[in-house]
């Protein structure tokens, strides 16, 4: 089976790609590719999936169908899921122009105390999606609307920007019913919206799940950053940790800073997950800890299965080597570039913790689908 140049994954400017064997891989005949092999059965995405996308490769989609046969025949050896990788894909490994390597960051599934009616302990509503909300799809055409917005409010008139968070938290949606739950203070709701699912335990004891639902459309900001060129903080040493104990620390600071991210995220309530289960991603699938990542959804289709190889932090105040097969299942706002990924790593506050220290260049090899007959 030969690969010939059509084969290969069109990449925006910026980036560029070359040709690796599969063997060449360091690590490649160590992994166990049945842990992806049987997410990569599940399906590419759903229909519809949470955030659209762009359209899948021809073939991809037949080739989640042909692996959830090839499970349903029964349990595959490690070495026959490797040779369903092999044979059907070819490896290239994605050059960014700007560096050497990609970039990955890391993402979790955090859990917050919340309500279920709102208190003095949990004054912050959480909504779900409003009636108005229309979300730009890939292709979709807005004649005089800013390009950098990726959803709009339908009104008499047409549509028009949907309103930024500064005007939401000032009440734009009271009234109206959308109130889901409530949670203690805008600090957990903004952690909450930055990872975009999430775990709320309730004053009962039960625990009910958050889904992804929408969001105003408005570009994500990043305070780590900007708190960093505030205080004179190193980048490095700007972790989600350190962030989320500043804005604890002071309420004001905050409310002021927080709104500098005029993004605002949207939830749906998903009691019907098993407790058990990884959150639902972007492309409408449970996530699994440290094979599921995030990419460019406007790059990369959901369901194209990638190889990252690099060093990350282990948690513990240490580092340890990641090479893996992992899956592209869920996106980001500030996921973007075609060497960017986000990386699953989990639920709860040691997976919270980890994530929050990954900020590593690492290389990345993509799978994609091989042409019929070659």
């Amino acid at each position: 089976m030969t690969v010939s140049a059509a084969s290969a994954p069109p990449l925006p400017a910026g980036a560029r790609i070359e040709a690796v064997a599969a063997g060449a891989i360091p690590g490649w005949a160590q992994d166990d590719q049945r842990i992806v092999l049987r997410l990569f059965a599940q399906g590419c995405e759903t229909d519809p999936p949470l955030r659209q996308g762009v359209a899948s490769t021809p073939g991809l989609p037949a080739l989640c169908t042909e692996a959830a046969a090839l499970l349903k025949a029964g349990e595959p050896d490690r070495a026959a899921a490797r040779n369903f990788f092999e044979s059907r894909f070819s490896f290239w490994r994605v050059l960014p122009d700007a560096s050497p390597r990609g970039f990955m960051t890391g993402y979790f599934e955090p859990e917050f105390e919340g309500s279920l009616t709102r208190s003095a302990a949990f004054p912050t509503p959480l909504y779900g999606r409003p009636a108005d909300l229309v979300t730009k799809m890939p292709g979709d055409d807005w004649p005089g609307f800013d390009p950098a917005l990726t959803s709009a409010r339908r009104g008499a008139r047409g549509l028009e920007p949907f309103p930024d968070r500064a005007a939401i938290e000032d009440g734009l949606l009271d009234g109206q019913g959308l109130e889901i739950l409530w949670m203690r203070d805008p600090v957990d709701r903004f952690v909450l919206q930055v990872q975009g699912s999430g775990r709320i335990r309730l004053p009962d004891g039960t625990v009910t799940r958050l889904v992804y639902a929408g969001r105003n459309g408005h570009p994500y900001t990043s305070l780590g950053r900007e708190l960093s060129r505030r205080e004179n903080i190193p980048p490095a040493q700007m972790t989600m940790d350190r962030l989320v104990a500043r804005l604890k620390a002071d309420a004001d600071f905050a409310r002021e800073l927080i709104r500098l991210n005029r993004s605002f995220v949207f939830f749906a309530r998903r009691d019907d997950l098993p407790p058990d289960s990884g959150p639902i991603g972007a492309a409408g699938l449970p996530l699994t800890p440290l094979r599921s990542i995030a990419v460019d959804r406007t790059v990369w289709p959901y369901g194209t299965p990638a190889w990252i190889a690099g060093e990350i932090p282990d948690g513990s105040g240490g580092s340890e080597a990641l090479s893996r097969l992992v899956l592209a299942q869920d996106t980001g706002s500030a996921i973007v570039g075609p060497a960017r990924v986000d990386l699953f790593v989990g639920s709860g506050p040691q997976a919270g913790h980890r994530a929050g220290l990954i900020r590593h260049p690492f290389d990345l090899i993509v799978l994609w689908p091989r042409e019929r007959g070659r």
